[in-house]
C-alpha cells in the first residue's frame, strides 16, 4: 500500500465530511446554536455525505442498496469517525472560531485549516486501514 494509494482514497472522505462539516456548521451559525448542537448536525451531516459519496457509484455499478450500504459502511465509518474527532477538535480549540459569524474570517480560515489538519491526520489512518484490505480497499473494484 503507498502513500499515493491513502492520498488518493482521503479526498473522497474529504469531500463528504467537509460538504457536512461546511453545512452543518453554517446552519448553526446562521441560527444562532450553541456549540455542542452546531457540532452535532456537522458531524450527522457528514457522515450523511461522507456515505452517500461512497453509495452513488456503487448503486450506478449496479450494487443493491443491502451490499451498497454494507460496503459503504465498511470503507467510510472509520476514515469518518477520525476526520470529524480532528476537524471538530481543531475547530474547538482555535479561540472565537465557534462564535464568529459566517461574514468573519476567523470563522472560514479556522474550518479551512480544520479540514487541512483532519486530510493530514487521517490519510495515514487511511494507508494503515486500506493496507488491511479494508476501507475504501473494499470499493475500489467498484471505481471503475
Amino acid at each position: 500500500m503507498t502513500w499515493r494509494t491513502a492520498a488518493s482514497a482521503t479526498p473522497h472522505c474529504l469531500t463528504g465530511c467537509a460538504i457536512g462539516e461546511i453545512l452543518g456548521l453554517v446552519i448553526g451559525t446562521a441560527l444562532g446554536w450553541s456549540t455542542a448542537p452546531t457540532i452535532v448536525a456537522a458531524v450527522a451531516l457528514a457522515f450523511f455525505f461522507g456515505y452517500l459519496l461512497t453509495l452513488i457509484p456503487l448503486r450506478r455499478a449496479g450494487v443493491s442498496w443491502g451490499t451498497a450500504i454494507k460496503l459503504a459502511l465498511a470503507a467510510d465509518t472509520v476514515s469518518i469517525i477520525v476526520m470529524e474527532i480532528v476537524d471538530n477538535g481543531v475547530m474547538l480549540v482555535i479561540p472565537g472560531a465557534m462564535d464568529a459569524g459566517l461574514t468573519n474570517g476567523l470563522f472560514w480560515g479556522a474550518l479551512a485549516f480544520a479540514l487541512l489538519v483532519a486530510f493530514l491526520v487521517t490519510t495515514p489512518v487511511n494507508k494503515w486501514i486500506i493496507g488491511r484490505g479494508r476501507g475504501h480497499a473494499v470499493v475500489h473494484a467498484y471505481h471503475h
